[in-house]
């Protein structure tokens, strides 16, 4: 089995160019590789396209910084597809102020945009955000008496993921509820760079435990 090549968080940084499509795991931080993203801070890599749950924790009062809100503060995204902001107030006031654009998305539904990606998909039907601003732009469709939302996929340039174990070949297994929505982003780009905490040999991990094959995996970064 190859072996896939483990490289210094600077080295990652410098595969996403400015302007690509950045999916990144995590929630709130959680899963999230913030060795990676302190790389690609320091570098000031611009114009970029954030996928991701949140734009994360941004709190000046208690000095607490989690996932993507150092590139937040320093406005290297120019448009981020999200689930929610209400944890940094450097994002809402990007948006508000008409700095960046911030595209809010119910959770599942950007969940399986992220999934549709990874599987192939033109797209899916939800009622998530019928009848309220979520629908503005698109199109709608009726199947029996209910109608639906059609929700494109979301794919990437380069995912950024946070693992607890790989093994040489590039296996990922995830800790617990920090898995979140590396698995899936893991599918939908076409570079993925996964920063673990622990590299084993091939064959030490169960493939039973594997969460993220080795397939999907370009490049480890450890942690």
């Amino acid at each position: 089995m190859i072996q896939k090549p483990v490289i210094a968080a600077a080295e990652a940084a410098k595969l996403v160019k400015d302007g690509m499509t950045v999916h990144v795991g995590g929630f709130l931080g959680c899963g999230s590789p913030d060795g990676v993203l302190a790389a690609l801070a320091a570098q000031g890599t611009k114009d970029l396209t954030l996928v991701c749950n949140d734009t994360a924790v941004l709190d000046q009062k208690s000095g607490r910084v989690t996932g993507v809100a150092p590139l937040v503060a320093k406005k290297q995204f120019k448009r981020m597809i999200v689930s929610h902001i209400g944890t940094n107030p450097e994002t809402q006031r990007q948006m508000n102020a008409g700095e960046s654009l911030v595209e809010l998305v119910p959770q599942g539904t950007l969940a399986e945009r992220v999934r549709a990606a990874g599987s192939g998909l033109g797209g899916f039907l939800t009622p998530t955000g019928v009848g309220t601003e979520v629908e503005e732009g698109k199109q709608k469709l009726t199947v029996g008496d209910r109608v639906y939302l059609l929700e494109l996929p979301l794919a990437g340039d380069v995912a950024l993921l946070k693992a607890k174990k790989a093994d040489k070949a590039g296996n990922l297994v995830y800790a617990k509820t920090a898995r979140n929505f590396n698995p899936l982003m893991a599918t939908a780009c076409t570079t993925v760079i996964a920063e673990v905490e622990e590299i084993v040999e091939i064959g030490q991990i169960d493939p039973d435990q594997v969460h993220t094959p080795s397939i999907f995996v370009d490049y480890l970064v450890k942690a």
